[in-house]
């Protein structure tokens, strides 16, 4: 008997690993690499996750611009660009977010906090001129809103040698931006202010899917 409990505790058992740290720590570890590898690998395999969906197009220098507008001015922090399958949300807000739909951007803008209400479904929901009102102040439309207001966006004009390296570095990271595009941003968002740009931006917003 006690030869066997011998051989037992010189064997790969429990006791031993939970007993020695070094070990319960590389085991742990191995596990964690494995389950990742199952969750990720898969990925890089599967082309439905990284095709743009039907009507969906890398934004153009405006969109772009007042893309980057969106994310410095941290409206990230109370609205989600992600709608999630769930029946209460597609009543509300459309249809639910699909992967392909986020292929050009980099980073995307799902958020994870809803003070405000989600946006992704925001592209022609409301005319440009509701956008500039709110914008300049949320409370004349929406009297109970507690959104701060952003006057200083139709004072400030977008500067046109900004737009072209932006959609280099888009390009470098797989959205199909070509040169004639890259040649005319400077011309497109000429006399733009970034009122403009981030109006443009929320009017394209989901439209590819309803």
């Amino acid at each position: 008997m006690s030869q066997n409990n011998k051989q037992a505790s010189t064997g790969f058992s429990h006791e031993k690993i939970e007993t020695n740290n070094f070990l319960m720590i590389v085991l742990i570890l191995l596990v964690i690499a494995i389950g990742g590898l199952v969750e990720i690998v898969p990925l890089f395999f599967q082309k439905s996750t990284t095709e743009a969906v039907k009507g969906v197009e890398p934004y153009t220098a405006v969109q772009l611009m007042g893309r980057d507008v969106y994310i410095r001015e941290g409206c990230y922090n109370c609205h989600s660009q992600m709608i999630r399958p769930f029946r209460a949300e597609t009543l509300r807000y459309g249809h639910y977010s699909v992967a392909g739909e986020f292929v050009y951007d980099h980073p995307f803008q799902w958020g994870s906090k809803r003070t405000g209400p989600d946006l992704h479904r925001v592209g022609g929901k409301y005319s440009d001129e509701w956008h500039r009102i709110h914008l300049n102040n949320p409370r004349d439309v929406v009297p109970e809103s507690n959104m701060p207001a952003y006057p200083w966006l139709e004072k400030t004009t977008i500067d046109p040698t900004d737009v072209a390296p932006r959609m280099k570095a888009l390009r470098t990271v797989g959205v199909p931006y070509t040169d004639a595009q890259i040649t005319a941003a400077a011309d497109e968002v000429k006399g733009k202010t970034e009122l403009d740009a981030l109006i443009a931006y929320l009017q394209v917003m989901g439209r590819a899917l309803k």
